[in-house]
């Protein structure tokens, strides 16, 4: 087992034949997929990447990342959304949240995924006097975040070590042919890579859009692309036992009786990201045609003592979903206290991750009886393969969601009101007629 889906606690709420009657439509939704019918079907490139994927640009991202690490200190990485989410999730749930105070070598830093100034302005406090290289991720090379971020720290970049040595410091993935930041990069001879054409950003962590930085990292994106190759062999079928699909269904056998609300959820901090990388994956995809299951997380047993409340007696439209990660990344033996003053001694002689073990269990237990329906997906670890295995059972489960919702699970057309206003207060050219009507709507 790397990864399975574990309705154990589901038959208070979800029964089998439940499962038996939607399957028809999970089969349809399967069919499009393999077919290629359905919306959004220009974006399925991911489907067998595993197995796909341009070896020639592989192995130039291994080259890369070798190179990166040994003549820098520290890489920035700008990019916002599913060209910086991915990246960032897989590094810290394989190498912890604190993989740059911890490990020694290059340490890797995220931006461009915000407007704040002072998020900025710490990025290139911790750049300033040290060797950086910089990996900017955009297809366009407009979008404002990264292209905001990377204008300053080109600046800086070109100050430190000259116009020359900063373009050997310079990684830029983005289109394979056209758009603003190829153009420019092809004319300071920028190394780039490719974001693919047929697949959307939020399905883009095994592209070079997140290889790159996952491989500065220093972790083995071999075993990453094979865990997610065999995950493809897997769960790229209709059958019933398919526990991709089988996820799939149970969410949209619950959403159909009002609970409305995902909470995703994991008892190891070094999923934190990944968790929010699971928000933008199912968000994006599936918050459609005012429909879909609104994806939120927690980290436990921390969130327990901020949203344990709301969980056990609060508006039931909610239901769990579980990462249970069997084996932690460390462990550690409680020996007992002289004195007692704690009162834990009860929990001495043995390893912490039983301790943990044992509050998830008393939670699942505590919040269905509280109303809450339990999915489990179970996780050997956190290892390079099991993530990579892991992210293509999402993917999987996502895109046939997704359709039984009756939704394109691959476009995201509502990012865009946001951009036309915002662009309009800022005073971009072409957006002059919306800018006064927006500023009478402010007063």
């Amino acid at each position: 087992m790397s990864v399975q889906f574990n309705t154990k606690h589901l038959s208070k709420f979800v029964a089998e034949h439940e499962f038996e009657a939607i399957w028809p439509q999970v089969q349809q939704a399967h069919k499009q997929l393999e077919e290629k019918s359905g919306p959004g079907n220009d974006f399925l490139g991911w489907m067998y990447q595993p197995r796909d994927y341009d070896k020639e640009e592989f192995a130039r991202i291994q080259a890369a990342a070798k190179k990166i690490r040994e003549d820098s200190d520290v890489l920035v990485v700008a990019g916002i959304g599913g060209s910086y989410l991915g990246a960032r999730a897989v590094i810290e749930a394989v190498k912890g949240i604190y993989h740059n105070e911890l490990q020694d070598g290059l340490k890797i830093y995220f931006c461009g995924n915000s407007i704040s100034p002072s998020y900025l302005n710490n990025i290139l406090e911790i750049c300033r006097g040290k060797r950086f290289s910089i990996n900017v991720i955009s297809k366009s090379g407009t979008t404002t975040e990264t292209s905001l971020a990377f204008r300053v720290l080109r600046k800086l970049l070109e100050e430190q070590v000259g116009a020359e040595e900063a373009n050997k410091r310079i990684y830029a993935t983005t289109d394979r042919a056209r758009g603003t930041l190829k153009e420019l990069a092809d004319k300071q001879g920028w190394e780039t890579f490719v974001v693919p054409d047929d697949i959307g950003g939020r399905y883009s962590v095994l592209s070079a859009v997140g290889l790159l930085p996952i491989a500065c990292a220093d972790i083995d994106i071999n075993a990453l692309m094979q865990g997610a190759a065999d995950a493809m062999e897997k769960f790229s079928n209709d059958r019933a036992d398919n526990d991709a699909y089988r996820y799939a269904a149970a969410r949209n056998i619950l959403y159909r009786k009002g609970k409305s609300v995902e909470i995703m959820e994991c008892y190891e901090p070094d999923y934190t990201m990944m968790n929010e990388w699971y928000k933008q994956l199912f968000g994006e995809s599936e918050g459609k045609d005012q429909k879909g299951v609104y994806p939120a997380s927690c980290i436990l047993s921390t969130d327990l003592h901020s949203m344990g409340q709301f969980i056990q007696d609060g508006a039931r439209v909610m239901f769990e979903t579980v990462v249970d990660v069997k084996k932690p990344a460390s462990d550690l033996y409680l020996e007992e206290l002289e004195g007692n003053f704690d009162g834990l001694n009860f929990l001495a002689n043995q390893n912490m991750s039983v301790v943990n073990r044992k509050a998830m269990e008393g939670t699942i237990l505590a919040h269905i009886e509280g109303g809450v329906p339990q999915l489990m997906i179970e996780v050997d670890d956190l290892s390079a393969y099991n993530v990579g295995y892991l992210i293509y059972f999402y993917w999987r489960a996502c895109a046939c969601s997704g359709y039984l919702l009756s939704v394109n699970p691959f476009n995201q057309p509502g990012v865009e009101s946001y951009k036309k206003n915002m662009f309009a207060l800022l005073g971009k050219p072409g957006y002059e007629n919306l800018t006064a009507e927006l500023e009478a709507k402010l007063k």
